[in-house]
């Protein structure tokens, strides 16, 4: 790697070659505010935050786009440079809506932060004109307030990513806003819920719908039955809101401070993951054995699910008939549960803490309801969990450790991967070679399928058949192995798709990192690693050995894809249009 010789606040560096200058700076141990930038994702120079002064330049040049050279003399805190920025952010604050005491942002705004850093405060100078903004809830998961947009356009760099694109910058000059074509709500239009632009948003213009109301009212509630069901990613983000580092595994105290919330039970999507492992790898094998649709692809993530439907409808023969994991514990919790423990079904109130705002989209889903009715009723986010538990004055930290309650609170090291990129995909694999071979596979860990990368590919002998797999995350890897699909140009068996780049441990309802984090840390990593961990660490590591879900087959389905599993366990799917009139 060549390297050149800087000078930084005077001070001599050696930095790779072509390198930004904000990225040289982060060697020097400084670090230089951005607002716009984040990452492979958005970087466009646009916000002026991170400007910085280049001996021999005449203005101020932006750090996060600008390359370093041999020789550059750089000053990242002059008089001049922060001057600069503190108009900027005057600028911005005065068409904002400064209502921060009460943004749902508040003390975790990339912006508020600057403001506070550079003793910026009501911009008086240029107070004037405000431009008319507009409110968008036409989502069942998400509030735009256009009020508090700063026009990073961070939100539609992610939605570009997601190879969706139902926003963008609308209008010109004084007048710019986001918003959808035509001015018209984004309900209109392909939005497949998957939040990736609230959690990249850096302020509270984006926003995921708020039900913790619905929660406490049926908490409160004596006539109800209250039952809560928490993803694996959760457990690897929660910690983040009580000021944990990033990959810090809080399962125990998460299910401490559900009960003292006061739900009936406490169980964990762990139990249905495993379910769906089930019925999915019995569906794989039928189709391999009896000359099913392949390649067959994962139905797990919500957000994938509405790409495929409003942009490859006609490959939704492709998909997986099983319900996702929320919808399974759902409908087995008011069908075998609430027959089991002499409970009517119409008074169970089930409710799902989840990584991901698609959810929220979810369980408005038709063909969602076993029992008669809605298999989960109200699904809520990591977030909006963590402000449940500060509300009701919990101290997070100061909680002991407990289980989860039995039966649906049993899940297997498989059950927990599936929150992070390839875990389905593993722990599909883990029983798919039992049902094929009769046997476990010698080693439970598919290292192939593990990892970051936008798209993997993997192919395994089993039982003398060669299984080919890939795995993708993010909705724009999708829509590159979707297009080799519907070309007939793959000869995958099975494939893995999450919504989310990273898969769940990256959902819209995670944590919200800043970027000053997020730019040179792997968030994605980090929360990847406590569910590895997690797997490892367990006894039970293959989906068929959990003992829970041996009950209800015994009990109540019989055997995988038997009659009474399709009628709980499987969903159809709906042919959408990217536009609604």
């Amino acid at each position: 790697m060549e390297m050149v010789n800087i000078k930084i606040n005077g001070m001599p560096f050696s930095v790779p070659n072509g390198i930004t200058v904000l990225e040289a700076a982060r060697y020097a141990g400084i670090d230089i505010p951005t607002l716009c930038y984040m990452k492979e994702l958005n970087e466009i120079g646009a916000c002026r935050i991170c400007v910085v002064e280049v001996k021999g330049a005449r203005s101020l040049v932006t750090a996060c786009v600008f390359p370093v050279n041999e020789g550059m003399e750089i000053l990242t805190n002059s008089e001049r440079v922060r001057k600069a920025r503190k108009t900027t952010l005057e600028l911005i604050l005065s068409t904002h809506n400064r209502k921060c005491l009460s943004c749902i942002r508040s003390t975790n705004c990339e912006l508020q932060a600057l403001c506070l850093e550079y003793g910026v405060e009501k911009p008086e100078r240029f107070d004037g004109a405000v431009p008319e903004s507009s409110f968008d809830d036409s989502m069942p998961h998400m509030v735009r307030d256009n009020s508090k947009c700063i026009l990073c356009r961070r939100c539609v760099a992610a939605c570009n990513n997601q190879a969706v694109s139902v926003i963008g910058a609308n209008a010109r000059g004084f007048d710019t806003h986001i918003g959808s074509a035509f001015e018209r709500d984004v309900d209109r239009f392909a939005c497949i819920a998957c939040g990736q632009c609230i959690v990249n948003c850096p302020t509270g213009a984006l926003y995921e719908k708020d039900d913790t109301g619905k929660v406490l009212a049926a908490i409160n509630d004596p006539e109800k039955f209250v039952v809560v069901q928490t993803a694996p990613a959760v457990r690897a983000g929660l910690g983040e809101e009580f000021g944990y580092e990033i990959g810090t595994d809080v399962e125990g105290k998460m299910a401490a401070a559900l009960r003292r919330l006061g739900f009936d039970k406490v169980f964990d999507t762990n139990f249905s993951a495993d379910l769906t492992i089930m019925e999915e790898s019995n569906e794989l094998v039928e189709r391999i054995t009896k000359g099913g649709v392949l390649p067959m692809i994962t139905s797990c993530s919500p957000g994938w699910i509405k790409y495929c439907e409003h942009y490859y409808p006609d490959q939704l023969d492709h998909l997986s008939t099983c319900k996702s994991p929320q919808q399974m514990f759902g409908a087995t919790l008011k069908t075998w549960y609430a027959k089991n423990m002499g409970i009517d079904p119409a008074k169970i109130v089930s409710v799902s803490v989840m990584p991901c705002t698609a959810k929220k989209f979810e369980v408005g889903r038709d063909d969602q309801s076993a029992s008669g009715y809605a298999d989960v009723d109200i699904s809520i986010t990591t977030r909006e969990l963590a402000r449940m538990i500060k509300g009701a004055g919990i101290n997070f930290r100061n909680l002991p450790d407990e289980a989860f309650d039995n039966p649906l609170g049993e899940g297997t090291g498989a059950a927990v991967i599936f929150g992070a990129t390839g875990g389905v995909m593993e722990a599909a694999l883990r029983t798919a070679v039992k049902n094929i071979t009769g046997e476990e596979p010698a080693d439970p860990n598919f290292t192939e399928v593990r990892g970051m990368d936008g798209v993997k590919e993997a192919t395994y002998s089993v039982g003398g058949l060669d299984v080919k797999v890939c795995v993708a995350s993010g909705t724009k890897n999708a829509k590159a192995v979707m297009e080799k699909v519907k070309n007939g140009e793959c000869d995958y068996t099975f494939i893995e798709i999450m919504g989310c780049p990273g898969g769940c441990i990256n959902g819209g309802g995670q944590p919200i990192v800043p970027a000053s984090i997020k730019n040179f840390v792997d968030v994605k990593s980090l929360r990847a690693s406590v569910l590895y961990n997690s797997d490892a660490a367990k006894q039970d590591r293959y989906s068929h050995e959990n003992s829970a879900v041996k009950r209800v087959y015994d009990e109540f389905f019989g055997e995988p894809g038997s009659h009474v599993a399709h009628e709980v366990l499987h969903t159809s799917y709906v042919k959408r249009g990217i536009y609604k009139d």
